[in-house]
């Protein structure tokens, strides 16, 4: 890459950055803390659905001190509906170790970022550029894209070896440019004009130096292996009331898919939906309701059946459980599927 053609992408980039980069509410701070709840919370989510969750977090855990002293329970509820829980958790771990060893105060050292709790290479490289100004590469998917389509880079951006390749390529063009401006404009290029599917090649700010766009072949880059199909398992979930009305709930695992989180409880069933799960069939009364549900995680689908029966069935013990009524459910960080059912309910009381 000629120095030339470094000025040329760089001055192209950030010009267009300045008039159209996004107004976002972290980008409106240089508190090197809430830029990385930020981060913690866009990895594999959206803008628009981080906003108001963003907003909300930083106001009741608006210091280091305040999310490192917060019961895992408040943190996981304030996530809630955001998913990818163990986010919150690998956050909070990290903000812990930050008042424990640094006074509160984030490290502005890549060494010492990497050795906190839920920092990695992307995160890591978006704070010390972003929040400290260092030029440090930020390599994520939304950049892959884009430089696999400038440079034409043929590196499988699925595996994780080729993102040395892209460090390197970006790594020459940061050290020429504001470090956080570059790896911002980076980001919403990808986002707004550099598109997984159908790109807007024609308001693209950098096509002139776009090797992809010149060979007409933009669509074709990324290069990324197909992902690995997704494990489907179906569930019934069980709604069990005790005389006062209230419904029997149940805590997940402290590790593991949804840790700590609160649920009604489950029983794997059959493939197909329409067999009554093995566990119900000796039940005098066992009633299917209308609630069906799919949930998809990044490898894993739940097909999700909602039954009402009227007696406790057998269910695995060592398993924290509560009798709670429906308006107490806002007192328990619930996962997404499990709201849905919540949602079912509080129409049906309504309703009724």
């Amino acid at each position: 890459m000629h120095q030339n053609e470094i000025i040329a992408f760089n001055h192209e980039l950030l010009a267009w950055f300045q008039q159209n980069g996004r107004d976002l509410p972290w980008r409106r701070t240089k508190n090197p803390y809430y830029i990385w709840v930020s981060e913690v919370m866009l990895q594999q989510t959206q803008v628009d659905t981080v906003k108001p969750y963003y907003d909300r977090f930083i106001t009741d855990f608006a210091t280091p001190e305040a999310l490192a002293d917060a019961p895992e329970q408040s943190v996981l509820k304030m996530w809630e509906g955001l998913g990818y829980y163990s986010r919150a958790r690998n956050l909070q771990q990290g903000v812990r170790e930050v008042v424990e060893k640094y006074d509160g105060k984030l490290p502005d050292d890549k060494k010492k970022l990497l050795e906190l709790h839920g920092i990695g290479p992307y995160t890591a490289g978006a704070l010390l550029s972003i929040a400290f100004g260092q030029p440090e590469p930020a390599i994520d998917g939304n950049v892959m894209r884009v430089m696999s389509r400038v440079f034409m880079i043929d590196a499988d951006i699925a595996k994780a070896k080729s993102k040395k390749q892209f460090e390197e390529v970006v790594g020459k063009l940061i050290a020429e440019a504001n470090p956080s401006a570059f790896n911002q404009a980076l980001m919403d290029l990808g986002a707004m004009i550099c598109r997984p599917k159908r790109p807007d090649c024609p308001n693209c700010p950098v096509r002139r130096q776009c090797k992809a766009y010149s060979a007409r072949v933009q669509e074709k880059y990324p290069v990324k292996s197909r992902p690995k199909k997704a494990t489907v398992r179906c569930y019934a979930i069980v709604l069990v009331q005790d005389q006062l009305g209230r419904y029997l709930i149940e805590q997940r695992t402290d590790s593991g898919l949804l840790a700590g989180f609160w649920q009604f409880p489950m029983v794997e069933c059959e493939t197909n939906s329409d067999l009554l799960p093995a566990a119900f069939r000796k039940l005098a009364s066992v009633e299917r309701l209308d609630f069906h549900y799919i949930h998809r995680f990044s490898h894993l689908v739940w097909d999700l059946t909602l039954y009402r029966v009227d007696q406790a069935i057998d269910l695995p013990a060592g398993v924290a459980r509560k009798w709670v009524a429906v308006d107490e459910f806002e007192r328990y960080p619930f996962p997404v599927p499990h709201l849905k059912v919540i949602d079912w309910l509080k129409n049906l009381r309504m309703n009724t």
